[in-house]
Parts: C-alpha cells; structure tokens; sequence
C-alpha cells in the first residue's frame, strides 16, 4: 500500500553492526536484533521497517570469496531472511546483498526489500561501483568482481515511496534528483559500508544531509562499523535524518551493534515542499543555452 500524507508516523529503525566472514554470525546478529528478547529487538520497541547495512550478510577477507558465496535472490541465504520478515510482521531493507551475477566471476550488489510478508518487494542492483584508492588507506576495486546496475528503482510502501540505492551512490547526486522529481519519492534508503578514511573526514554525515536537503525526503542510512578483518574497517554512525537536513536518529557510539529509532511523518515532507517549492523552481528538465570559453 501507498502511503498517504494524512497517514500516521511510521517508526522505522535503521541498524548498525560489523559483519564478518560467516554467513550464519551474521545472521544470527540480524535476527537478534529483529526479534530477540526485548528491549533490544526492533519489535519490541514499535519498529516496523527495519534498515540492514551494505554487505549485511557477509564480509570475506579474500579477494572474490564473496563470489563464490554469491546466490540468486530465491536462493537459501535470502529466503532465511524472508522468514526473518514474515516472523517479524516487518518489512526490512537489506542493503548489498551478494547476488548471483551474469557469469562466475561476478556478483551484484544488491539492495532487496522484503515487506512483512515474507515477500520480496523490489530490488535495485547498485549503480555506481566503489573503484577508488583512499588515501593512506587501501585500494578498492569494486569493479573485478562486480557488474554495475543499470536500473534507477522506487517502490511504494507504507512508510512512504521510497529511493533504493547503496553506499558508494551516495556521492552521484543527480542519482537522487531523480529519484525525487521523476519517481517522486520521499524515502532515501542509503545501505552503506563507508570506509573509516572518507567517512572520519565527514563526508559521510555532509553528503547525507545535503541529499536530504536538496531532495526534501527523509533519508535512512545503515551503517556497517568497525574492523571486520585484518584488511577491511567501516566507519559506522547509522542515522536517519529529516527532510529539512536534521538527524532525527543515531546510536550513540559509532561502533556498536544496535538500532536507532524514528518516526516517519510524511506530512513533514509535504511541509517542507510547500514552503520551499523546488520542484516548481528547478530548470534543469528545460533546454538550455550553453557557452564554453
């Protein structure tokens, strides 16, 4: 179902965790803190969507161990996590999962949605692929082991219409432009495992509100954090933010396995647009004159 604006606040809960190389760990981390003994499940606290990081399911330490480990979204890896859902009565976002890819030398990196029902809802094939050399870090090569999406995907829910996207996206912002004013969504769901290096230098928090800000959506951001293994360290500090560009959310150490909470009012995004009506100001969708010099 579409959300509407008259509806009431959805509470929503965005996690934070490290995964590692193990499959069923990582599992056994998610389905505590979906359904585990109260006060540190999300049911218990009224959460009904629930946010997972990029690569929630597994990490490896080896070069293309991932690969191998790569199913098809029928597969066993996700089905457990749609009973997650369904035993849960939540839906839950589950940012890059290792999808099986055209060859066997490739995966994708998957963002999935499930809704309460245990059914998969939509998926998006991440974009733009994290080839980079942080400095003073490691080199990144997304790419060697990984085909790029090619598919833009927004999907109605009733926390509102919401933006798939994942991680390394988040520094493309025409990415959004369009998610907003051609898909008209007004949830930004942005799964990450944002290195250490560019996410201590506070790009991460900066690039997130300005998406919120210039989009007038809320955005939903899971954080992977911490070392996983010898080789590979996330920069944690999972939060949602408002569409005026406030954080509304975030677990109070950057490092540790948990939630935090918010309420979704959509009303607020309908405020925000009406006081300040981009959508009717924007030019961009207009032929323009263009000087070189």
């Amino acid at each position: 179902a579409s959300a509407t604006t008259g509806a009431s606040p959805a509470r929503v809960g965005v996690v934070q965790m490290t995964s590692v190389g193990d499959v069923d760990a990582n599992y056994a981390t998610c389905s505590r803190l979906t359904k585990a003994s109260p006060p540190l499940e999300a049911a218990a606290s009224g959460v009904k969507f629930l946010c997972f990081p990029e690569v929630f399911s597994f990490i490896g330490s080896k070069d293309g161990e991932s690969v191998k480990l790569a199913e098809p979204l029928d597969g066993p890896i996700m089905q457990r996590y749609c009973s997650l859902a369904k035993e849960s009565s939540m839906w839950l976002s589950l940012g890059g999962f290792q999808e099986k890819g055209p060859d066997d030398s490739h995966q994708y990196n998957t963002h999935v949605l499930i809704d309460d029902t245990g059914k998969v809802r939509s998926s998006y094939r991440k974009i733009h692929l994290f080839d980079v050399d942080v400095p003073g870090n490691m080199v990144y090569k997304e790419s060697r082991f990984t085909t790029a999406g090619d598919t833009i995907v927004a999907v109605d829910s009733p926390f509102g219409r919401l933006g798939l996207t994942v991680c390394y996206d988040l520094r493309f912002p025409e990415l959004y432009q369009i998610l907003r004013f051609k898909h008209q969504t007004q949830v930004l769901l942005v799964p990450s495992a944002f290195t250490k290096i560019t996410g201590r230098q506070a790009h991460w928090e900066i690039l997130l509100r300005a998406r919120a800000i210039e989009t007038q959506c809320y955005v939903i951001a899971a954080a992977q954090a911490g070392k996983h293994n010898e080789k590979r360290e996330s920069y944690g500090d999972s939060i949602i933010i408002d569409p005026w560009g406030t954080v509304i959310a975030r677990l109070p150490d950057r490092l540790s396995t948990g939630f935090a909470v918010a309420d979704l009012d959509l009303s607020k995004v309908e405020a925000v647009r009406t006081r300040m009506p981009i959508s009717e100001h924007r030019k961009f969708d207009s032929d323009w004159k263009s000087m070189t010099l």
